[in-house]
């Protein structure tokens, strides 16, 4: 039986009662049995990564071309993986697939955008700009990922994963303005500078 499995038995139907009153003295539960603070480093990079799922989440309640959509549900799909492997110390839950998966779609997305020479400014439509406030927030969890992973090891294949993501949310938003319509917000160097 594994660590989930064993886990998930202990809790049996663990989402029945959401009101527990157990954290009320400042611990958490982790998905070993273990408690730890609630501001430890494992739940500081388990709350970003559900704060980027939630992004995504805000992100599919716009009009979205059906790949993006089909994409982004993917991606949600991983980050309970992610928070899953954060949540059991020692389990590896994302795979080298998960990864070659982002690469790949970054690929076909980038595909058709123009050469980027200049930097952009996050903006343009509703949707990139909220793509683009997603990846910042992926940024973060990344920054959380990597604190923990100074103290205590984290995969591989989950940094890559969460690096990969936000280059691929970086070509969204760019994917997301030109199918609205709309080119990249270049970045205009000492603009209001007189």
């Amino acid at each position: 039986m594994s660590e989930i499995d064993l886990a998930t038995e202990r809790k049996g139907n663990r989402l029945s009662k959401i009101v527990t009153r157990t954290g009320d003295a400042g611990t958490t539960g982790l998905g070993d049995g273990s408690r730890t603070t609630k501001d430890s480093l494992r739940i500081d990079a388990i709350g970003e990564v559900d704060e980027l799922n939630s992004m995504l989440g805000l992100l599919l309640c716009e009009d979205l071309p059906r790949r993006v959509q089909t994409a982004l549900l993917d991606i949600q799909h991983d980050l309970f993986d992610l928070g899953g492997e954060l949540c059991l110390p020692g389990m590896a839950l994302i795979k080298e697939s998960q990864v070659e998966r982002l690469e790949a779609l970054a690929d076909e997305f980038n595909a058709d955008l123009p050469m980027l020479k200049e930097f952009i400014l996050p903006g343009g439509t509703r949707p990139a700009a909220i793509t683009h406030l997603a990846r910042t927030v992926c940024r973060r969890s990344e920054r959380a990922m990597v604190r923990l992973h100074a103290s205590e090891a984290l995969s591989d294949t989950a940094r890559r994963y969460i690096n990969r993501l936000s280059d691929l949310l970086f070509i969204l938003g760019r994917s997301l303005n030109r199918s609205g319509g709309q080119g990249d917000v270049l970045w205009q160097k000492g603009k209001n500078a007189a």
